[in-house]
Parts: C-alpha cells; sequence; structure tokens
C-alpha cells in the first residue's frame, strides 16, 4: 500500500499530512478574487474549502469521543473494512447515483474584508487538519475496524473505512476544481 491507496494507521497519517502540504500550497496559489469566484455554476475554491472544512468536523469529533460511546451510539462492526480503493469506488457509485453534499453543502455566506475571511477559511482548514491527525494518533490500529461511524451517503463505515473517505474526498474536491477550471478555460 501508498499514500495513494493507504490502509494502515501511519499509512492514513502520512497521506493525510501530505494532502495538506498539497492542498494548502494548492489552495493558496489562487488570488483572492479566484478564491471567492464560483467556476461556472459549481462552487467557488473558497465554497470548496468551505465544505472540506465542514465535512470534517464530524469526523474530528468522533474521533476524538470515547470509543464506547461510539460503540454505543453507532455499533461494533461485523465484517472487515473494506479497502481504500474499494471504497472510493463506491463513493463514486452514490455519485454518479445523485449523491449531493446535502446539509455539508457550504451556507452562503460572506464577508466585508475578503482577505480576512480568505484567511479565516484557511486557518479553519488547516486547524481541521491538524485535528484530524493528532486524534487519528490515539487510535490503536486495531480499533480502526472495530467501530462504526455514520455517512449520510454510504451508510456506516468503519472508522478507517470513513478515514479513506475523509481522504479521498478532499482529492475529489481538488481535482474537480482543477477540472472545472481547465473546462472553463480559466487556467489555475
Amino acid at each position: 500500500m501508498s499514500v495513494e491507496s493507504p490502509y494502515t494507521r501511519e499509512q492514513l497519517l502520512e497521506a493525510f499530512g501530505q494532502q495538506e502540504t498539497e492542498s494548502v500550497a494548492y489552495w493558496d496559489a489562487f488570488d483572492t478574487d479566484a478564491f471567492f469566484r464560483r467556476i461556472g455554476a459549481s462552487w467557488s475554491p473558497a465554497e470548496t474549502v468551505r465544505h472540506l472544512n465542514k465535512s470534517n468536523r464530524p469526523v474530528v469529533k468522533a474521533l476524538g469521543m470515547p470509543k464506547l460511546v461510539l460503540r454505543f451510539m453507532f455499533g461494533k462492526a461485523r465484517r472487515p473494512s473494506v479497502t481504500y480503493d474499494d471504497l472510493v469506488a463506491r463513493y463514486r457509485q452514490a455519485l454518479a447515483e445523485g449523491g449531493e453534499a446535502g446539509r455539508f453543502a457550504p451556507s452562503a455566506q460572506a464577508q466585508s474584508d475578503a482577505e480576512a475571511w480568505r484567511a479565516s477559511i484557511m486557518k479553519d482548514f488547516r486547524g481541521v487538519h491538524a485535528a484530524l491527525r493528532r486524534m487519528l494518533e490515539r487510535w490503536p490500529e486495531r480499533k480502526l475496524d472495530a467501530l462504526l461511524l455514520p455517512h449520510p451517503l454510504l451508510g456506516k463505515l468503519t472508522v478507517r473505512e470513513m478515514l479513506f473517505f475523509t481522504l479521498y474526498h478532499q482529492r475529489h474536491h481538488r481535482s474537480a476544481v482543477q477540472r472545472r477550471l481547465r473546462e472553463a478555460g480559466a487556467g489555475e
């Protein structure tokens, strides 16, 4: 397994660290106007980052909860975790069948000071990533497959599968922004 298709806790930690570095560099490369400009009918880069922050916070919260509470709330896994690639295929299928962000879509929000608003969004992004890695470091390898967490499109996932989703979800959205910009002829 690699950082591209991680499996172990250590591989996931490495992949999240690498992704944060790459993502921050990518989002920071936009000038402020482009960061807040919608790409056709799609979200702006800022809205995309806000969506990622909003969808990652519940994962961080769950990872920080006592494991006994998670077991009581969501149950114990009765099957092994699927691989990263299998989880990605399942998520892509859910999207192809019409899956949407739902309550995790970014709210319509703006601030009068665009530079400060951008700095706040990116500070939140870095903070959520740091918290995710800190919480994951507390989890023993075997517990990643033992407990379940709810996903709005995919149903109950093992903690490991939720981490696979979280990692892929960010890759998916960064790639989507890159593709939409190419299609719009806007460059990057």
